[in-house]
């Protein structure tokens, strides 16, 4: 059996990872899937900043009411508890620098086409077919691009609402992985895939 080196997945690795990323960006300004994923504070929002500024949050992401196993028991934890509100707040350290943020997210999706690369490498050989390298690959892509969605909404407070648009988000982008992998699959190996 002829197995691939990761590094003769390079090409597959890198147009994926730019598939995924155009993809990402069409999905996020040219539809509505995640249009209703953040909510307007509405005239509430002055005072909301005011109160961030005057408190002067370090950034972080804080819980609260808060509690842990030490406290857990004292009468007024369990007051705060009880009454709620619960809320997450991200408290970030300045103004998002979305060249940097782009920039870190193609970065990601190069990870996660490394790391896909990696298994099916270890998983298909060369001249293996379409069908059975979209399988493999797109397996582990879906599972990388959406496994984390449902854990969001389980401990991290993500709206339930946002659910299907990450596990959509997740499918397209692992089957777009899966197709540019069957496309530019070595034939043989040591051979290194054309584009065409």
């Amino acid at each position: 059996m002829a197995y691939l080196s990761l590094a003769s997945l390079w090409l597959p690795i890198v147009v994926s990872a730019a598939f995924v990323f155009v993809a990402s960006s069409i999905i996020w300004m040219l539809t509505p899937l995640h249009k209703h994923d953040y909510k307007d504070p509405g005239e509430k929002e002055g005072r909301l900043l005011n109160f961030l500024r005057q408190e002067a949050f370090a950034p972080g992401l804080y819980y609260v009411p808060w509690a842990n196993h030490k406290n857990m028991k004292e009468p007024a934890v369990q007051e705060k508890i009880t009454r709620g509100p619960w809320a997450l707040l991200n408290v970030m350290p300045g103004m998002p620098n979305m060249g940097k943020n782009l920039g870190l997210w193609f970065v990601h999706n190069l990870i996660v086409a490394t790391l896909v690369a990696y298994i099916a490498s270890h998983s298909l050989i060369a001249g293996a077919n379409y069908l059975k390298v979209f399988q493999i690959v797109g397996t582990a892509a879906i599972l990388a691009h959406a496994g984390y969605a449902l854990p969001m909404c389980i401990w991290h407070g993500t709206p339930w609402s946002q659910l299907p648009g990450r596990l959509i988000d997740g499918l397209f982008y692992g089957l777009l992985t899966a197709g540019v992998f069957g496309w530019l699959w070595p034939s043989m190996p040591g051979a290194v895939p054309r584009l065409g």
